[in-house]
């Protein structure tokens, strides 16, 4: 039996919170960015800790605080476990802040409100996205046997994530991984009965069940994005990279066969099922696809990725699996190697840098292109330079073949379509029109991106309602969730 969710809900009340001023912190450097607000790594003055400061914006909200962010702090305050990040406090500002370019944030409120969690070193995603990073198999045992304890310890109390996904879990240098960002997060039931919204999770990692319309359902939700994470990290890129919703579902079926009453009962009384049954027999190719894997991790696999919701894999059981007690065993957390800082908004910037300092050189070198090395400077029209008088055993041009450089290296990582700020483009509106799709309204589904886009802290270019580990704010918030893109007016009822 696997022995995991050991800790007690954190049931004591901190009469403190929003006592304090952000100005008790000094803010080292930003470690995440978004339309919603920034994310800072900060130190506190008095204490020397660093922390992880969050803003939550509010001068997108017509009425006042943040359901969502509600929601999460709620969330947070009530769980209590080593493998889930921990929210500290809640700061405010007592005025409009002033950021590096002098210009206030435009807070009509005239204050704002920061969640300080504690720090970090490390998302998984930004870790991973490290050149010529690739994690040995002890290492990835140990990484996804604490994910599946923080996340059977969150099922057990009820609550489903939503959003897992790699810049989402959360590393430090001690070999500690964490789930953050609860900012999609909420409580359940577990008869299932109630209707929840099914715009959740980021599309790589999001399950077929959503896809097809389902607004009835579990924490089998988190166990699919859980096997995604799972075979990434074994296959060393992403494994259903789709840029919308339609192909996402092609995708899936197309790696685990498409569904039917056989394979799924009452798959055909989901809504949109009869819009996206393909046309053709697919079958099941998991084994095939990742025949590299060894027999154990295939089997964790197989139960990780089932179609049907009902017959996946629990955390609970995923924990007494055969691939984490067989031979070679998950490595020691404390023998994991140290890096530098290495969140998925500072490798993107690093990255982004480095390809403007590339262009900028390329632009440089069309603009002032060097003379030749060899070749003699120029010439007064009939005068030859003493050095090259032409002569039986002095040739004009002593040139040489040109040497090329070797091939560029690039380190096998599938990062998304490119075009836009997000490496990870949005569908933008509803699913194309493909002969099938589902009744969507104007604004389509929330986020086609797959890893977010601010780093460990997630809140970049937002794809989906809440995007980055410490959410919960408005940070990281799907303008499409909204009514639109950069819409703040609610066109759904998030649940």
């Amino acid at each position: 039996m696997a022995i995991a969710a050991t800790r007690q809900l954190n049931l004591d009340e901190s009469p403190s919170w929003g006592s304090r001023s952000v100005e008790c912190f000094e803010k080292l450097e930003q470690i995440g960015e978004g339309t919603y607000g920034q994310v800072y790594m900060a130190r506190e003055i008095r204490t020397g800790e660093v922390v992880a400061l969050k803003k939550i914006r509010m001068d997108n909200e017509r009425e006042g605080f943040p359901i969502t962010a509600i929601r999460e702090i709620k969330i947070l305050k009530k769980l209590c476990h080593e493998n889930v990040v921990k929210l500290k406090e809640i700061v405010t500002s007592p005025g409009p802040e002033r950021g590096e370019q002098g210009n206030t944030d435009g807070n009509k409120y005239k204050g704002s409100i920061y969640m300080v969690f504690e720090y970090m070193d490390h998302d998984l995603t930004g870790l991973s996205d490290r050149p010529g990073m690739r994690f040995t198999v002890p290492q990835i045992k140990c990484y996804m046997k604490q994910l599946l304890t923080g996340l059977h310890y969150c099922h057990v109390n009820q609550v489903l994530h939503r959003d897992i996904k790699g810049s989402n879990l959360l590393i430090d240098n001690e070999g500690n991984l964490k789930l953050a960002d609860f900012g999609l997060a909420r409580s359940f039931s577990n008869d299932h009965n109630g209707n929840i919204t099914n715009r959740v999770i980021t599309l790589w990692y999001r399950p077929p069940e959503l896809l097809l319309g389902t607004t009835k359902y579990g924490p089998a939700v988190d166990m699919w994005s859980v096997g995604c994470i799972f075979a990434e990290l074994l296959h060393g890129k992403p494994i259903l990279p789709g840029k919308n919703e339609t192909e996402q579902l092609y995708k899936i079926f197309e790696l685990c066969g498409a569904p039917d009453e056989v394979n799924w009962p009452g798959v055909s009384k989901i809504p949109w099922y009869d819009k996206f049954k393909p046309t053709k027999p697919m079958r099941r190719r998991v084994r095939e696809v990742f025949k590299h894997f060894d027999r154990h991790a295939l089997e964790l696999l197989e139960r990780m990725l089932t179609l049907d919701p009902s017959q996946r894999i629990s955390a609970e059981d995923a924990l007494d699996a055969e691939y984490f007690w067989n031979d070679p065993l998950p490595c020691d957390r404390k023998s994991l190697p140290k890096y530098e800082s290495s969140h998925e908004f500072q490798t993107k910037k690093k990255r982004q840098q480095q390809r403007q300092h590339e262009e900028a050189a390329k632009r440089q070198k069309l603009q002032h292109p060097q003379q030749h090395a060899r070749l003699p400077p120029i010439q007064q029209t009939g005068q030859a330079h003493p050095q090259f008088q032409p002569g039986p055993n002095h040739p004009i041009h002593n040139s040489q073949p040109p040497v090329f450089a070797g091939p560029s290296h690039h380190y096998g990582k599938t990062h998304g379509p490119s075009g836009g700020p997000n490496r990870y483009a949005n569908s933008g509106g509803p699913y194309p029109p493909q002969g099938w799709g589902p009744p969507y309204s104007g604004s389509g589904m929330p986020g086609t991106g797959t890893r977010g886009d601010g780093g460990g802290y997630g809140i970049g270019v937002p794809n989906y309602p809440q995007n980055g580990p410490y959410g919960g704010s408005g940070a990281g918030r799907d303008p499409k969730m909204m009514g639109g893109k950069r819409n703040t007016q609610y066109g759904w009822q998030h649940q």
